[in-house]
Formats: C-alpha cells, sequence, structure tokens
C-alpha cells in the first residue's frame, strides 16, 4: 500500500491515472514534431482579432481578471438573447461540467448518459461523489429511450453532448424536444453543444434542425446548454467556455467556482473573437470539406467512418486501436485510440487542413501497406453518402 492511499479521497483512488502524454524532454520534442490530429483543436488558430486582443491585455497581466467575468458575459447574453444572469463564464466547458455535478450531485445521486461520450462526465461525477449511469449506444449515437429508462428518483443530471464526442454523431432538435418533454421535474439536462458552429453548418446542408436550446434557456426550463471558445474560435488553450441556463441555478454554481478562473487574456480574446465571422467560416468550410475527404480515404482504406457532425471522423479500425495509433504515430501523425471511452477498436480523427489530412492518410495508407489494418471489413462509405 503506497503511502497516501489511506489519506486521499475514494473518488481520487478510484478515479485512476490519466492518458496524458509523456512529460520528459523527449517526448515533448517528439510530440512537437507530430501532425496533431488527437484533440479536436482548430487548425487555423486564433482569428488574427482576437490575437491583437490578446497582445492588448497583457500589458494589464499584473492585476487580477475581472472574477464575474462581467463585460463578456453581458456580450455572450445580448448574443444570444437571454439575460446576463442566465450567463456563467468559465475555464472551458468542462469546468461548467464540473461545477454542475459538484452543485447537483452528492453521494448516492446519480447522473445518467450514454456510453461513449464525453469522458469528462464520468471524472466530473465521480468527483463529486456520484454514481454514472451509462447507457448503450443505437447506431453510434444515444439511445433516448434507453437514458428515459434510466433515469430514478435520484437522478439529478442527464448529459447529453451534441453532437456527441468522440462518435460525432447529432441529435436533431424535434428528437431532443421529444426527449425534454418527457424528463421529470428533478432532473436538470445538460445540451453540451462544445461543437455547435460546426453542427449548425452540417445541419444545414442535410437539411435538418439541429439546436433549439436557447429558446429553453427563455423559458427558464431546467436545461443547461454549454458552449466553448476552444474549437471553431481557436482558443482551447486559453480555457474559455460558457454555460446558458436558469439564473438561480447557475447563481449556485457560480458560488462552487474558483476565484479568477477565467485569465484577463482569455476574456479579452473571447470578447473579439465573438465579433470574427469572417474567420468562424473559413473554419467551418474547411471542416465540411475535409469531413468528406477524411471519411472518404478512411473508408477506402477498408475502415468504417461515421458521417460527423463536429470536427472530427469516428472511425471503426476493426482492430486494436492502441497499436494502430502507435503504428502512425510512427509516421508523424497523432489519432486519439478510443480504449478509455469503451471503444478499443476505434480511433477519433480531428479534421485538420487539406495538407494535414492528405498526410495523415498517406500514413494510414503506408501502415496498411506493411500488412497492418487488413483484418477490417471493407464497408465503403459509411451509411452511403448521408455526410450531406
Amino acid at each position: 500500500m503506497s503511502r497516501f492511499f489511506d489519506l486521499v479521497s475514494k473518488p481520487a483512488r478510484d478515479m485512476g491515472t490519466t492518458n496524458a502524454p509523456s512529460t520528459t524532454l523527449a517526448a515533448i520534442e517528439r510530440r512537437s514534431q507530430l501532425i496533431k490530429l488527437d484533440s479536436n483543436e482548430n487548425p487555423f488558430g486564433p482569428s488574427a482579432r482576437a490575437v491583437e486582443a490578446m497582445r492588448s491585455a497583457l500589458s494589464a497581466a499584473n492585476s487580477y481578471p475581472d472574477d464575474g467575468c462581467g463585460e463578456l458575459r453581458r456580450k455572450l447574453a445580448t448574443h444570444h438573447e437571454v439575460r446576463p444572469e442566465q450567463v456563467l463564464v468559465g475555464a472551458g466547458s468542462t469546468e461548467l461540467i464540473s461545477l454542475l455535478c459538484q452543485t447537483l450531485l452528492a453521494r448516492g445521486l446519480n447522473a445518467v448518459t450514454s456510453e461513449r461520450s464525453f469522458i469528462i462526465y464520468s471524472m466530473a461525477v465521480r468527483a463529486a461523489r456520484g454514481q454514472l449511469i451509462e447507457t448503450p449506444m443505437r447506431d453510434d449515437s444515444f439511445d433516448l429511450e434507453a437514458i428515459l429508462s434510466a433515469i430514478d428518483a435520484k437522478t439529478r443530471i442527464v448529459f447529453l453532448a451534441n453532437p456527441n464526442n468522440p462518435t460525432g454523431t447529432m441529435l436533431e432538435a424535434t428528437v431532443v424536444e421529444r426527449f425534454l418533454a418527457q424528463i421529470p421535474g428533478h432532473v436538470v439536462v445538460v445540451l453540451d453543444e462544445a461543437y455547435y458552429e460546426f453542427a449548425l453548418r452540417f445541419a444545414a446542408l442535410r437539411g435538418v434542425t439541429y439546436s433549439n436550446s436557447l429558446e429553453y434557456v427563455r423559458q427558464e426550463a431546467s436545461v443547461v446548454v454549454l458552449r466553448t471558445f476552444s474549437k471553431a474560435h481557436g482558443l482551447a488553450g486559453l480555457r474559455v467556455g460558457y454555460g446558458l441556463g436558469p439564473a438561480e441555478l447557475l447563481g449556485y454554481c457560480a458560488r462552487m467556482r474558483n476565484t479568477f478562473s477565467v485569465s484577463s487574456v482569455g476574456q479579452a480574446a473571447a470578447l473579439a473573437a465573438l465579433d470574427d465571422d469572417n474567420h468562424i467560416q473559413r473554419v467551418v468550410e474547411n471542416n465540411v470539406l475535409q469531413s468528406r475527404v477524411l471519411s472518404q480515404g478512411l473508408s477506402g482504406l477498408g475502415y468504417r467512418a461515421v458521417p460527423t457532425s463536429a470536427n472530427f471522423v469516428f472511425c471503426d479500425l476493426g482492430e486494436d486501436a492502441a497499436a494502430h495509433a502507435d503504428r502512425l504515430q510512427n509516421e508523424g501523425v497523432a489519432v486519439r485510440p478510443l480504449g478509455p471511452w469503451g471503444a478499443p477498436n476505434c480511433i477519433r480523427v480531428t479534421i485538420g487542413t487539406a495538407e494535414q489530412n492528405q498526410a495523415f492518410l498517406q500514413a494510414a495508407q503506408r501502415v496498411v501497406a506493411r500488412g497492418f489494418g487488413t483484418g477490417t471489413q471493407m464497408s465503403g462509405l459509411a451509411r452511403e453518402d448521408r455526410e450531406y
């Protein structure tokens, strides 16, 4: 037994180690030379406006930031047509997830979501000493009937990642509306829309409605909508996200938030990023075009690529994904093996630039040419051509 085993909390003991990459100097150097398609980062980075705002904010870095993120909250409220007290800004949407769990959960209470969803849900629920109930998936997406059946008197939160990470699948607005109509009053539904901008464009191309989530916020329903500046806005390194929901509930969550959790540089960048529609359009259009390139390339190699509504592609290799990811890394490309998500034969590939995606597909072809990956079944483009 280790020195601190009996001293640390049960969640800390049970959580297990993270799958963070090695921090040795040699590992850091190797990773810096990789094409990183493993973390769903924006390949174009932040907008020029955001970069300039960051530079300007640096001169005041000796002062603490606005703890309540007042200017950013007001701007987000105007942007989304809600009241400022219905907006809570945090250090990425992950902090908002943790705050909701700390506020709503305790020992003996539970949260419900699907298997193969955002891995942070499990970590946040367990850290709050709650139980996470994960229901089986249906066709790589949430089985909402199964989630409804799993809700009991001790359930306080339902997490719906829409689109889902890591499968990239999307729930249409009418489906979510029918689901919410059946949720009991003691449950808060968290609509995690981290990939909102990408999903909105895909939905328009497919002729469907993606989300009416803000209508629920305006009605003060028991719904919290999570958004982030990490993805389409390209500010992942600054950790700025926000929740939109009932003012009373977010007020309780705010009491649990760490002081000064969002830096002044992050707040300045987010304020500027909100105004740069041209940057978002460039990012989103590249994502649409390159999602098709990646999906067709992976299908051509004999893998099952699931049509995406996000900025990544979920791919079933039909073989050990961790070993396959290691081979790709030796070829200079990092992708995410999904064993920790309960999908040991699957990888998640971030949609990069045209050059990055071609480099990945060429690396994948070299791996196949050496005799790896031949155990998979040819499936053609997943679900025919439903990508648009």
